[in-house]
């Protein structure tokens, strides 16, 4: 089972202009908090496959939660 956050719950659809493509590869947080961070194994349409980088767990999260990190 998956972590629910508030934005689930309320299906709330966030937008982010000018954050540039996500990859694989790349490092994204998920909401506005600075941790946890992920790095990005795969994408596919709307879903995104991260891993926690402090602890190794994968999920599956919707691309427009994901903001790409800079640096």
């Amino acid at each position: 089972m998956s972590a629910l956050s508030y934005l689930d719950v309320f299906n709330i659809v966030e937008h982010h202009a000018g954050e540039g493509v996500i990859g694989p590869g790349d490092l994204v947080r998920t909401s506005d908090n600075h941790y946890p961070h992920f790095r990005v194994i795969a994408v596919h349409h709307d879903k995104v496959w991260v891993r926690n980088v402090e602890t190794g767990a994968d999920g599956l999260t919707p691309l427009s939660r994901c903001r790409k990190i800079n640096g």
